[in-house]
Formats: C-alpha cells, sequence, structure tokens
C-alpha cells in the first residue's frame, strides 16, 4: 500500500490510537501531520489557555513521533489546501483520521472528504474519542436518547473495546518534508493570564496512573467538595485526547478488580465518563444545540443581560463567596471544579438573568479542558434550556451551596481571602427576589 497519511486533531498521543494504529498497521509509510487551522484558531471561542496546552502537548507529541521513529508534520492553512500539498510532496493518496462530534468539525471533515475523493484519494475515518458513537445507542424506535439514565443504563450494558498498543513508525521520516516548528502563544496571536497544567501524553498518563491508584476509590464522596483533591483533572487531556477515554477505563476496571469493596466509587467516575459521551450523542443528532437552545421554545428568553453583571460575574466580584472564588480559580487556573461550575452557571442565568451563551463562551475563552459538547451540555443543564424533563424551576442558592460543599470555607479563603472581612463587597443582587423573576422569565418563555 501507498502512503498513509495520519492527521492528528483531538488525539495527540500516540497509545490506544485508534486511526493511527490501523494507518501503521496497514502501510509501511505514515505521515503524522498537525495543522494550524486559521478557522480554528481566529474563532470567538478560543482562548489562550487551549491553546497554551495544545502547544504543550504537541511539543510532547513530536519528542514520542521522534522516539518511535517518525517525524511529525506541523503545517499552517486550510486543511485540504495543507493535504493536498503534502500528498503532492510525498506521493501519498490515502489519508486516515480520528471522527469528531462537534458540527463545526463534521462539516470541515466532509468538505475535506468529498474534496480529496474528487481527486482520487481514500479517505477512512474511525471511532476514537468515544466508546459508543451517537448511531450506536438509540431507543427502540431508533431515535437518540434525550434523558441521561436511560442512556446510561445502556451504555453500561454493552461491550467495550479494549486499547489499541503504542504504535511504532517503519519508514526512516524524510527530513526534506517541509514542516514548522511548534509555534509559541505569542506568536498565534495570545496572551495567557492563567497558570495552566502541563500537557501532553506522559503526563495525562501519570495523572490516570495517580488517580487510580487512590483518588478514585473516594470519588462518590469527595468529588462535590472543591477544597479535596478528590476529582481525576484527566478533562483537558480528554479533550484534546492525550488520554482515551477506553484507556481511563481499563484503568478503572483494574481498579475495580483489586479493589471490588469500591465498586460504588468506581461507578460513580463511570459516570462521568457516561456523561460526557451522553452530551456528545446530543450534540451529534442535535447540532441546533451548538448555536441555541436544545428546547427552542427557550431561545426567546425575554434575559436582562445587564453588562456589569457580566462583568462583575467575570471577574468574581459579585459579593457571593463561592461564586467568586469558582470564577477567579477559573481565571487563574484555567481549570474549575465541576460542583462550582454547576453554581456559577446557574447563578448566572438565574440570579443575574444573563443568557446562558455569554458565559458558555466565555468558558469557552477561559478553560483549558474547554470542549464544546461537555460545556454546552454543561450550561444547558444548568440553564434550563437542555435534555432535562422540567429543569427550569431547578435554582440553587449559592450560600447554601457554600455552607454544604465548603463547609470550613476552605476553598473560598484560597482564592477570596477577603471574604470574611468588612472590604469585602456587598451581593449584588437578592437572591430570593431573583429567583422570583427568573421563575416568571421561565414561566413566560413555556408558555410564550
Amino acid at each position: 500500500m501507498t502512503a498513509i497519511i495520519h492527521w492528528f486533531r483531538r488525539d495527540l498521543r500516540l497509545g490506544d490510537n485508534t486511526a493511527l494504529h490501523a494507518a501503521c498497521r496497514a502501510s509501511r509509510e505514515v505521515i503524522p501531520v498537525f495543522i494550524f487551522d486559521p478557522a480554528v484558531l481566529r474563532a470567538p471561542e478560543m482562548g489562550a489557555p487551549r491553546v497554551a496546552f495544545l502547544l504543550e502537548c504537541l511539543q510532547s507529541l513530536r519528542k514520542n513521533i521522534e522516539a518511535a521513529g517518525g517525524r511529525l508534520i506541523l503545517r499552517e492553512g486550510d486543511p485540504w489546501a495543507v493535504l493536498r500539498k503534502l500528498g503532492q510532496e510525498t506521493g501519498a493518496t490515502t489519508l486516515y483520521f480520528n471522527r469528531d462530534c462537534e458540527p463545526r468539525a463534521r462539516e470541515r471533515d466532509a468538505l475535506v472528504e468529498k474534496q480529496a475523493r474528487a481527486s482520487g484519494w481514500e479517505v477512512r475515518s474511525f471511532k476514537d474519542d468515544v466508546i459508543h458513537e451517537g448511531d450506536e445507542i438509540l431507543k427502540a424506535d431508533g431515535k437518540p436518547y434525550v434523558v441521561f439514565t436511560p442512556y446510561a443504563k445502556v451504555w453500561r450494558s454493552r461491550p467495550r473495546s479494549e486499547p489499541w498498543p503504542v504504535v511504532k513508525f517503519s519508514s526512516i521520516p524524510d527530513i526534506r518534508i517541509e514542516s514548522q516548528t511548534v509555534p509559541t502563544l505569542t506568536g498565534l496571536g495570545f496572551t495567557l493570564e492563567a497558570d495552566v497544567p502541563a500537557g501532553g501524553e506522559r503526563e495525562g498518563r501519570r495523572l490516570l496512573k495517580q488517580f487510580a491508584e487512590g483518588p478514585l476509590f473516594t470519588y462518590r464522596t469527595r468529588r462535590d467538595f472543591p477544597a479535596m483533591e478528590g476529582s481525576s483533572r484527566l478533562s483537558p487531556h480528554l479533550a484534546l485526547g492525550t488520554v482515551s477515554p477506553r484507556t481511563v477505563l481499563a484503568a478503572v476496571d483494574r481498579a475495580r478488580l483489586t479493589h471490588p469493596s469500591q465498586s460504588a466509587e468506581i461507578d460513580v467516575f463511570v459516570g462521568e465518563i457516561i456523561w460526557r459521551e451522553f452530551y456528545r450523542q446530543v450534540l451529534w443528532h442535535y447540532p441546533h444545540a451548538a448555536a441555541g437552545c436544545f428546547r427552542p421554545q427557550y431561545d426567546a428568553l425575554a434575559w436582562e443581560n445587564k453588562d456589569k453583571h457580566f462583568a462583575a460575574w467575570c471577574a468574581g466580584r459579585t459579593g457571593f463567596p463561592i461564586v467568586d472564588a469558582a470564577m477567579r480559580q477559573l481565571n487563574q487556573t484555567g481549570w474549575m471544579h465541576n460542583r462550582l461550575r454547576m453554581i456559577v452557571a446557574m447563578f448566572l442565568t438565574k440570579d443575574l438573568l444573563v443568557n446562558w451563551q455569554w458565559g458558555e463562551r466565555y468558558f469557552m475563552q477561559k478553560l483549558v479542558d474547554a470542549d464544546q459538547a461537555s460545556n454546552n451540555g454543561g450550561w444547558q443543564w444548568s440553564a434550563g434550556t437542555g435534555t432535562d424533563a422540567a429543569p427550569y424551576f431547578r435554582i440553587f442558592n449559592p450560600n447554601s451551596q457554600a455552607a454544604k460543599f465548603d463547609p470550613e470555607g476552605k476553598f473560598i479563603a484560597r482564592f477570596v481571602p477577603e471574604a470574611d472581612s468588612l472590604s469585602y463587597m456587598a451581593p449584588i443582587v437578592d437572591h430570593a427576589q431573583q429567583r422570583v423573576k427568573a421563575l416568571e422569565l421561565y414561566r413566560r418563555g413555556r408558555v410564550g
């Protein structure tokens, strides 16, 4: 077989990479390429933390490929233009890549495939980012699930494939093939203000090992408390594919075998993987949710959208300590604890009455683990516009949430040290009053 181009995107690893493994089995000459797509880099929701993490992951990937006997080609431009030129330089007319659920990515991939096939290329795409793709778990009538619990029940009942081994490259890389170096963040036009975590496949596997040997066994009891280190911190690595969901679940299965008494704790973590896939299949079947409410009747909600309230929320200056601490954690670290994501999202939409899409975009710009499907699904769940059966009346009291999940105030003290002093600002809204206004806003929206 002739040379195969493997197009890296959200699969920045050599271990358990479905398309790359298939390419290395099918041909002795595999050309790995990553393309800096200006349309992606210049998208308004693209943020410096995610790009900084991406660049570190690419540095790691480049070194790993060289150690495995290959060479990563880095180029910038329109994907098909880059791929076509690379094919002309190498003689390759076969393209392999792993599928992506995001609507714009699917449009891009469909266009690339159409253009490639029109030029006589063979194109193969693979399931890799999920255990079960959108069309693999359907109801008896063939329709997709829009309620999590029955989806999760079927998901858990289905068999899972084992991870693929780490690949090796057979051919000697041609150094005459042009490649860029990994650019700098400032060179791409971004300025980083957050202290983002380390990236790369080795770091992803280290975090997984660390989690599976300890915090996994107390996940159910500790995961909702932001002052505790109870979460896996794997979300950035899953978002860019430096570790695969199959590898994560294989580690979880091994842990379950050695600690069967901890199955209840482990099951809760597996549930979070299922939530990730649930939101992916929602976006796969209902791409309109990426641009508006999953339930379209809520698109006409009369949000107040006060700029000063949104700015205060972004800066962590609302006068509600748990909200302010969470937003400062996001701004300073590029990450936010999952319980806090729900609290601040519900506060923005149901206390400040600001459109959930404003917060959704801000999260995409600030999160190192920014992921459209999970972010969109989480925001719509909190805003009450998503897949839940009757979610609009779910309104968190931020002070009650703080008392329940940060009872000693340790997390708040870390990011809002002035919270217990006279210098701390007064709340910018009255929660009880805003709750009444929010319920009326949603009631009118449902009637309208």
